[in-house]
């Protein structure tokens, strides 16, 4: 197809900024009259054109939306909206417009053309700021800077089982954090609450995650991940600390363990209801270990096929409305199992998840808000 070739040879030799003049010049070889890479800004709650002078259409209320927070292929009026997945990671939607509607394999071929944008964009995104440009809606903080430049995807599944995340404030986050690692069987997730904000916050977390991956890739359980992080934490801000969730998922038999370093426990999602919570904490917050002598314990739990776990930092359940009421725990656990009914997604429940708490906030969040939702399946 010549058009993949073309899009191939941007692979090699090209710029993300370059793609929506290559599919200008592939649109007729695909019988098309145009293609729009709409990206999706940091606030998952707008599709905007990349490097385009078309309009930004809103997440909520357009088929390009619901393209987006379904995962599926949406068409009307001469326009077909294709979702653009960088594996399980949504980038945003590819727009054609078509003189008419496209056949089943059209419209597989194009869908091809979509996953091919999508790896584009990913892989040459970092070659240049324009991605960057389309995705910011205002000026990003140094500190959010620090954090985002850091953090893995926000989705990723493997074999059934997926980690997807969000974090609010988008533009100004600096003391929360989260990562993850797929390393044979075992799949490694950790979500971190640093003490304070802004630099100060982000340069702690930038020690926190990298210690934690130096850890991990050393092949240290998850009890000396935690006292290596703790050591180093205890070196460099004498006095400062981090609460963490640091865990790990065994995906061929769905074995979790972890370690609570003085952070909430998991929402621990089963058919339909909230199981009682996996005992917390299991040490000091990472930082002040040296106050007790005990080890880190490690708390497991067997999981069975569709069970889910949300990891949060205190900015989800301690956010406040306009009376202070708190949002909660239990209002979490019902966010999320009125979600998990309605058979959404995993990245769209989170993405819900995390503008009900702005909107609960009346849009001026108090602290960091970071959630992370695991789901198992058998493979």
């Amino acid at each position: 197809m010549e058009a993949v070739r073309r899009l191939m040879d941007l692979r090699h030799r090209g710029r993300a900024e370059d793609l929506p003049q290559v599919l200008a010049n592939a649109a007729p070889l695909l019988d098309a009259q145009a293609i729009t890479v709409l990206l999706i800004d940091y606030g998952q709650l707008a599709l905007h054109p990349f490097r385009g002078t078309t309009t930004s259409l809103p997440v909520e209320g357009s088929l390009a939306g619901q393209a987006f927070t379904t995962a599926r292929h949406q068409w009307d009026a001469g326009f077909l909206w294709l979702p653009l997945l960088h594996g399980a990671e949504r980038l945003g939607v590819l727009e054609f417009e078509l003189k008419t509607p496209p056949t089943d394999e059209a419209r597989h071929d194009l869908e091809v053309i979509a996953a091919l944008v999508a790896e584009l964009i990913a892989s040459r995104r970092f070659y240049g700021d324009a991605v960057e440009h389309t995705r910011r809606r205002m000026p990003m903080q140094l500190a959010a800077e620090i954090i985002w430049n850091q953090l893995p995807p926000l989705t990723f599944a493997v074999d059934g089982t997926m980690v997807t995340a969000v974090l609010e404030p988008c533009y100004d986050v600096g003391g929360d954090a989260f990562d993850y690692a797929a390393n044979g069987d075992t799949l490694h997730v950790a979500l971190f609450d640093t003490v304070g904000h802004g630099i100060s916050a982000s340069a702690l977390t930038t020690l926190t995650l990298n210690t934690y991956r130096n850890a991990r890739r050393s092949g240290l359980s998850l009890v000396d991940t935690c006292r290596s992080i703790d050591k180093w934490i205890r070196a460099q801000y004498p006095g400062a600390f981090v609460t963490a969730l640091v865990a790990e998922l065994d995906i061929a038999t769905g074995v979790y363990r972890r370690i609570s370093a003085g952070h909430p426990a998991e929402l621990f999602l089963r058919d339909g209801r909230v199981l009682p919570s996996l005992p917390t904490p299991n040490a000091l917050p990472l930082g002040l270990g040296h106050m007790v002598t005990r080890r880190p314990q490690v708390v497991a739990q067997q999981l069975e096929p569709g069970d889910s776990l949300v990891l949060y930092t205190d900015g989800i359940t301690e956010a406040r409305d306009a009376s202070g009421e708190l949002f909660g725990a239990d209002r979490l656990g019902a966010f999320m199992l009125d979600a998990l009914s309605h058979g959404n997604p995993a990245p769209e429940t989170m993405r819900r998840l995390i503008q009900t708490i702005v909107s609960y906030e009346d849009g001026e969040l108090r602290d960091d808000a970071t959630a992370a939702m695991l789901q198992w399946q058998r493979h």
